[in-house]
């Protein structure tokens, strides 16, 4: 080997540093190619954890609206209206909440209705505002002169009761949602409980007894607490705080405890309202489920409470005792809500 020539083993040499490159080379790039398909393996793993994390939430608000499809009750609750909608309102929307003063589970059992609540949602959907009609105010029923509100609902059910509203208030209803106390009850209750602020003691004996003050309400404490009037000073105008306080609870302890977070628990309470709601036939499931979303950023400082304004109280034959109302004030609160601006309403409770 000493007698090769110099040429010969330059060229061997340059030869063999190129084949220990070229295996070098190859390998660095078989070990890029194992890199790369470890990569991309893990990349389809990621995306197909992702894809069953979609298709399970996916099928579970499928779930939920199923349910709600299959046992709310869809009625015609709500009448042709003659009121026109103001441009400056938008897309607002006024839904008429009522509760049945059934002490059962029946919708239908009761010949009035304990809860006349207003609800306006803004055309930005972040500020809702309640309103709270108390039952014996004396207004004119279409087609049956003068008398407490709440007769509407004994002459003609919802229907009568929308017109009625409409005519005092000029103020268009979009939709109206009937929901007996059991639901809330049970809502209530799945829950946790709800804390309320208490006004005017109150004592129901072995129904409950609750003194001024903070205290923790169970379903059917709460439902007992909203439905008494007796005791409370203005009656019926106090009982419609409450209720509206038990509406700022549940929205509190949505928001505040994550409830809505929990699968089991939002089934729950939608199986509890479903099974307990009437609502109008153009109140799709669809629209509900797109509306709750459009809400999911409010925040319970941009809900306000308000009573729809009365003068005084009195009797009237036919009618009994009756509570007056102030047209002037009511007028101010109707056109707020018909123009979608609040602004210089006054006697509005903030909610935070």
């Amino acid at each position: 080997m000493d007698d090769e020539p110099a040429e010969e083993r330059s060229t061997r040499s340059s030869d063999a540093a190129s084949s220990h490159h070229t295996e070098r080379r190859a390998g660095a790039q078989a070990a890029g190619r194992k890199k790369r398909g470890k990569l991309r393996t893990l990349l389809y793993i990621l995306l197909a954890m992702l894809l069953v994390v979609i298709l399970a939430v996916g099928g579970f608000l499928l779930y939920l609206k199923y349910i709600l499809d299959k046992d709310i009750s869809r009625e015609d609750l709500l009448p042709s209206s003659t009121v026109k909608r103001d441009d400056a309102a938008g897309d607002s929307q006024n839904i008429l909440l009522l509760g049945s003063d059934s002490r059962d589970t029946n919708l239908r059992d009761g010949s009035r209705s304990d809860v006349i609540q207003l609800v306006h949602i803004s055309n930005d959907r972040k500020k809702v505002e309640v309103v709270h009609f108390p039952r014996d105010m004396y207004v004119d029923i279409p087609g049956h002169g003068r008398n407490k509100i709440n007769a509407a609902y004994a002459y003609g059910g919802p229907t009568l009761l929308v017109q009625t509203i409409e005519k005092a208030t000029n103020v268009r209803i979009d939709h109206v949602a009937q929901i007996g106390f059991s639901g809330f009850e049970k809502l209530t209750d799945h829950m946790g409980g709800v804390d309320m602020y208490v006004q005017q003691p109150v004592d129901l004996g072995k129904d409950g007894k609750w003194e001024q003050g903070m205290n923790h309400f169970t379903g059917l404490q709460a439902r007992r607490y909203v439905q008494e009037r007796k005791q409370l000073a203005q009656g019926d105008i106090d009982r419609g705080k409450n209720q509206q306080a038990w509406i700022l609870a549940i929205f509190q302890k949505a928001k505040s405890r994550g409830v809505l977070s929990n699968p089991m628990t939002i089934t729950n309470i939608t199986k509890d309202i479903s099974n307990n709601l009437a609502v109008d036939k153009d109140f799709t499931t669809n629209y509900m489920t797109s509306l709750a979303y459009s809400l999911r950023g409010l925040k319970q400082e941009n809900i306000t409470f308000y009573t729809a304004p009365i003068t005084g109280f009195g009797n009237e034959p036919g009618a009994g005792s009756v509570d007056y109302v102030d047209e002037p004030a009511l007028k101010k609160l109707s056109d707020g809500l018909r123009k979608d601006d609040m602004t210089g309403v006054p006697n509005g409770r903030k909610g935070g």
